[in-house]
């Protein structure tokens, strides 16, 4: 389960898995539902009894290193979730143990638990995003300057990997189209493209000699995308500021493409008029394409996409659904691609 980085100096980073990290970590993960049954075994709980509070967990374990107290008060003002709509899904929530202990995050290592494990130093205090190309208003913002204009929401939405296990989780942020409409975009601003920090002393993966990926990660949206209501900048879960592994402090969320679209620890956007090159396409363009839609009729490359795991479950209790088109937005996303073959642009 090792990933190769070229240089120390190159830059571009990850999320999803070629095929000797996908082998390795299914080994692992086929080793766990019999080792690990006793800790996912039994259904998932219900929506009441998983909500669990953040301020009941300890920050060591939540890897909130450093959680300014300006955040913690915006935090504690937000919306909760709606009962129904666009924002909220009926399916159980994940418990919050998976949620923080179950993650894609290769800066932190190659392992779902590497990034719980290896974060526990993260610091978000001081953190600056720089917003760069086609826009008005360029330049280098403090976390303080991107959120506070901002009211927090929590929504709960579907989480869809595309290694075929899911989530369901309480996020707690902002719509992106918000942020966009403050940079001003020019009208050549056709995408946007994200980047995540590189910081090898926190960031153990980033220093593996062993890997194919180039940091910093990368990811990008085409404009109608990036401004659905849907898409989602967020900064918390559970209630509380995002822990570490889940891409503190600030990461992306469109829950109707696959995880490895919803880039983490964001320092940069950059407005294009070209599509950019997101981490996985340049690894491997056969398998992870750009728009990485959720699509149940389209099997990856080396496993089938008709169903999922959902999480938490075990070896006995493996908690398989069929996934839907869309991973369930399809009502609400399926016109942003009414003219496109989703099987070419996939």
């Amino acid at each position: 389960m090792l990933i190769k980085i070229k240089q120390p100096h190159d830059i571009p980073s990850s999320e999803i898995t070629p095929e000797s990290v996908y082998r390795a970590r299914r080994g692992f993960l086929q080793g766990m539902g019999v080792a690990g049954a006793g800790l996912l075994a039994g259904p998932a709980l219900g929506q009441e009894a998983s909500r669990v509070s953040a301020q009941d967990n300890p920050a060591q374990a939540l890897n909130l290193a450093s959680k300014p107290d300006w955040l913690t008060a915006q935090m504690a003002a937000r919306k909760p979730a709606p009962e129904e709509g666009l924002f909220t899904v009926s399916d159980t929530l994940t418990p919050f143990e998976d949620v923080t202990t179950y993650n894609n995050f290769y800066e932190f290592g190659t392992d779902k638990a590497d990034p719980s494990r290896n974060a526990r130093d993260f610091k978000i205090d001081p953190w600056t995003v720089e917003v760069t190309g086609e826009v008005a208003k360029k330049g280098t913002y403090t976390l303080e300057d991107i959120l506070k204009p901002h009211t927090l929401e929590e929504r709960i939405y579907r989480l869809r990997c595309v290694e075929a296990w899911s989530m369901v989780i309480p996020w707690v942020g902002f719509p992106l189209a918000d942020l966009i409409q403050r940079f001003e975009p020019t009208s050549d601003a056709r995408y946007v493209e994200f980047i995540t920090l590189v910081d090898r002393d926190q960031m153990p993966g980033q220093r593996s000699r062993f890997g194919t990926i180039d940091w910093p990660y990368r990811e990008g949206l085409r404009m109608d995308e990036a401004m659905h209501p849907l898409t989602l900048m967020a900064v918390g879960v559970y209630g509380d500021v995002l822990p570490a592994q889940n891409g503190a402090p600030l990461r992306l969320v469109v829950p109707w493409k696959y995880g490895f679209k919803s880039i983490k620890s964001i320092v940069r956007i950059n407005f294009r008029s070209t599509m950019p090159n997101n981490t996985w396409r340049d690894l491997q363009p056969n398998e992870y394409g750009f728009y990485a839609n959720v699509n149940p009729a389209v099997s990856h490359p080396r496993w089938s996409q008709a169903s999922e795991r959902r999480l938490p479950s075990s070896l006995f209790m493996p908690q398989r659904i069929d996934t839907l088109p869309f991973n369930g937005y399809a009502e609400a996303v399926a016109d942003l691609y009414a003219d496109m073959d989703l099987r070419r642009f996939y």
